[in-house]
């Protein structure tokens, strides 16, 4: 099994990783680019990747809820912050209390620490919605997976959208279901067993699981997603999914629902054969998602608070 680097991707990978976003037809937004902030805020990813550092010492599942964060922002209405607003009622209502992230979407007080720290090495120019990208990234390479040249450039929404929020993907969606909701976001296959991959690291409470917990057990217990390696960001929990051990049912219907053996299920079974294969396309479906509809130029704001958009009389 080809095995990558814990700490970085080779040149011929990024290099595929880029020919795997072209060849699905992503558009990257020419306005988004890796060295966005290389004169205005030289050390934004050294700032972001010490406090995660930091928060992680006390907390090992903060890189799991970070690449989560990212997600369940991007699938709302773009990768835009919209996720990290609070309540300010009746001008914003937050979408952390649809039933996807409440009690469960967690890390919101390691993004604040971020943005703190930002702010007093640069204030006013890193955006939330960069955070959580540059987030997604140094917690994957910090649990052992691959890293990539974030593109950043993303300005913070001003408004969220909680319907959107309602139809997140589900752990019990069947698999049609989680097609059209990654499709809605021009992800194709490859992108949904790509990113699924996310959960070889993390826990989930056990009212989640295929099992519903076992008896005796609250709800709210938490199981690792990935029994064989928890903590380490790689491609086991494809060999999970192929010995029908999936936590989730929405991760098992990509190897088991009738139309996957046309659609995801030779993914799995590749991805499941080649770390090396997992991560280049890990990669490429990262930058194609966080390129979901960005806020750039003068579109949006840079808040000052990533749990309030920045003064409008509320």
């Amino acid at each position: 099994m080809a095995v990558v680097s814990s700490t970085s991707v080779s040149p011929g990978l990024l290099l595929l990783a880029a020919l795997l976003l072209a060849s699905a037809g992503a558009a990257s937004s020419s306005t988004l680019s890796s060295t966005f902030y290389d004169a205005s805020c030289p050390r934004a990813y050294d700032i972001v990747r010490r406090v995660i550092q930091d928060a992680r010492v006390s907390d090992p599942r903060i890189p799991a809820s970070l690449i989560r964060l990212h997600f369940h922002d991007c699938f709302v209405q773009g990768c835009d912050g919209s996720l990290l607003l609070d309540d300010v009622l009746p001008a914003i209502q937050s979408e952390k209390n649809v039933p996807a992230n409440k009690n469960s979407a967690r890390g919101f007080s390691v993004v604040d620490d971020i943005k703190s720290a930002l702010e007093n090495a640069c204030p006013g120019i890193v955006s939330c919605a960069d955070i959580l990208a540059l987030a997604a990234e140094v917690s994957v390479e910090l649990a052992g997976g691959p890293r990539w040249s974030v593109l950043l450039g993303r300005r913070d929404g001003t408004t969220t959208n909680v319907q959107g929020a309602k139809n997140l993907p589900s752990p019990f969606d069947p698999l049609d279901k989680l097609q059209e909701k990654f499709r809605n976001f021009n992800l194709d296959d490859t992108d949904l067993v790509a990113l699924q991959g996310a959960h070889t690291i993390g826990k989930v409470q056990c009212q989640f699981t295929r099992e519903n917990c076992t008896a005796g057990q609250p709800q709210g217990v938490l199981e690792y997603l990935d029994q064989v390696t928890p903590n380490l960001f790689d491609n086991k929990y494809y060999g999970n999914l192929l010995g029908g051990r999936a936590q989730l049912a929405s991760d098992q219907v990509m190897l088991s629902a009738p139309a996957a053996a046309v659609t995801t299920a030779p993914i799995v079974h590749r991805f499941a054969g080649s770390q090396q294969d997992f991560f280049s396309n890990f990669v490429a479906s990262m930058i194609k998602m966080g390129d979901i509809s960005p806020l750039t130029g003068r579109d949006g704001e840079i808040r000052k608070n990533c749990r309030r958009v920045n003064s409008k009389g509320y």
